[in-house]
């Protein structure tokens, strides 16, 4: 079409004058569509039957795990080399079809760890919040546990090496459930993010076990400037075991350490280390209620 003739020519021109490069090699990337059919499968292998249009009994069982772990590894293994000849020198690329292979295995083999871990962590979501009909309610539509299933699988690869996929599935969550986990942060067992919109988890985030976050909550670091100087530095706070956050809470800085068995307020600003057993709040503040003159006539 004619009319579509200069709207192209300026978007050629804008290539030449804006150049976006890809920070290390021009070869194919991860890409976004395949990681969430990486998400939807392992998660139909954690919880057989509850995310497939079959029922529990036909799922659960060798055939079906069998066909879904083999799709599984055919996706996630060319991810894998994509993420790895992203970052490769060109004398390592020949090594990289094998290492994509065994770096796969390695995640279908932590699979079992991954349920247990989000089996507890199903535990938590239940026990925590008198509001859940079963679990079962809980896996299908919770998500904070969702974040978490995630949040699992993320850092099981982050902790094998692999590269981008892991903040790439992270991301994903962030944007379907408005939660921010690092999938380098380190979380407990019978982990509960109640209501959980809003909450952010840094990088360097240390968190025990039975801890209990409501929605809002930072676990941050302090904004200084030249950020990527701080890497490899712990920026994010320590929270220990048995602990409760409040909605809206902040708690930043890496030399911030919360006991075990303490409660943090709504809305408290922390930049310091908390003894165990505390319970921190704000200061009462004054409420002031005044007449809504309101015409009631209309």
């Amino acid at each position: 079409m004619k009319k579509l003739k200069k709207p192209i020519e300026n978007i050629l021109e804008s290539y030449q004058e804006t150049t976006i490069k890809k920070d290390h090699c021009s070869c194919k990337i991860p890409q976004n569509e395949e990681v969430r059919k990486i998400i939807r499968l392992t998660k139909e292998i954690i919880f057989p039957g509850y995310f497939s249009t079959k029922h529990l009994t036909e799922t659960s069982n060798k055939s079906t795990t069998k066909r879904l772990v083999k799709k599984l590894h055919k996706i996630l293994k060319r991810q894998i080399k994509y993420a790895l000849l992203y970052l490769a020198d060109e004398e390592k690329s020949k090594q990289i079809a094998k290492a994509s292979c065994v770096l796969c295995i390695d995640f279908i083999n932590r699979i079992p760890k991954i349920r247990e871990l989000v089996y507890k962590d199903v535990e938590a979501h239940y026990l925590g919040d008198p509001a859940a009909f079963n679990r079962d309610q809980v896996i299908i539509s919770y998500p904070g546990l969702y974040a978490t299933v995630i949040y699992r699988m993320a850092n099981e690869l982050d902790d094998l090496g692999v590269k981008v996929i892991p903040r790439m599935m992270s991301e994903y969550a962030h944007r379907v459930t408005g939660i921010d986990i690092n999938p380098k942060a380190k979380i407990g067992e019978y982990f509960f993010m109640d209501h959980g919109t809003g909450i952010v988890i840094g990088e360097t985030s240390e968190i025990g076990h039975h801890v209990k976050i409501y929605q809002g909550v930072t676990l941050g670091a302090m904004s200084l400037r030249k950020g990527q100087a701080l890497k490899g530095i712990k920026r994010h706070p320590t929270i220990g075991n048995h602990v409760t956050i409040y909605a809206g809470a902040s708690i930043l800085g890496g030399q911030s350490v919360i006991g075990d068995y303490s409660i943090i307020g709504a809305n408290v600003f922390i930049t310091g280390s908390i003894p165990k057993k505390s319970i921190v709040s704000m200061k009462q503040m004054e409420l002031e209620t005044r007449e809504n003159r309101v015409d009631e006539s209309i």
